[in-house]
């Protein structure tokens, strides 16, 4: 399905999700680039948040620029198969090879804002991120492996215990929000 298409049929779960489904769509409307990072201001981003069989942790990395654990997640870079860039991220950062979609809908629906950083040596501008995440399910006994130009650290941490380890506040937001709806589809299977 063409990612636009994706993000449209996406059921927003509350307000902020529907009001970021809202500007996305604009936003495409607006930007031919925005699948791309040739669009400065916004653009498409894919995060993948995997769970263990049991759906009691949560694989995170040890992000470098933001010094805080988070979810797996990349630029879509012109790639239309936003599932496929989440298990591509997570195999990159993280070295696990074997990944299920625990749906392969979209998860959750998010515009992130990003602080202005150094990567690569260069200077990145302030900007919005709009995240399509995906549920996923990986084995947590497969090896871990750091993508030291990425992230420092990768390991499974229970759900209940993710606001320890981020410090991002925004972030916080929408890993309780995820959490949220695993339990809530968990009731309803």
């Amino acid at each position: 399905m063409h990612w636009l298409e994706s993000i449209k049929k996406y059921m927003p779960y509350n307000e902020q999700e529907k009001k970021d489904q809202e500007l996305t769509i604009k936003y495409s409307e607006m930007f031919a680039d925005i699948l791309t990072r040739d669009n400065e201001l916004v653009h498409i981003t894919s995060s993948a948040f995997v769970v263990n069989k049991s759906r009691d942790k949560v694989l995170m990395v040890h992000h470098n620029i933001y010094n805080s654990w988070s979810w797996t997640g990349g630029h879509a870079d012109g790639e239309e198969d936003l599932l496929l860039v989440a298990i591509r991220e997570v195999r990159e950062e993280t070295g696990v090879k074997n990944i299920l979609p625990v749906t392969e809908d979209i998860f959750s629906l998010d515009i992130i804002p990003v602080l202005g950083h150094i990567k690569k040596g260069k200077y990145v501008s302030p900007h919005l991120h709009i995240s399509a995440a995906y549920l996923l399910e990986a084995d947590e006994h497969e090896p871990l492996v750091v993508k030291p130009d990425e992230n420092s650290d990768v390991k499974w941490i229970p759900l209940e215990e993710i606001n320890t380890y981020s410090n991002e506040p925004h972030m916080k937001k929408i890993y309780r929000k995820i959490c949220q709806k695993i339990k809530d589809h968990q009731c309803n299977d």
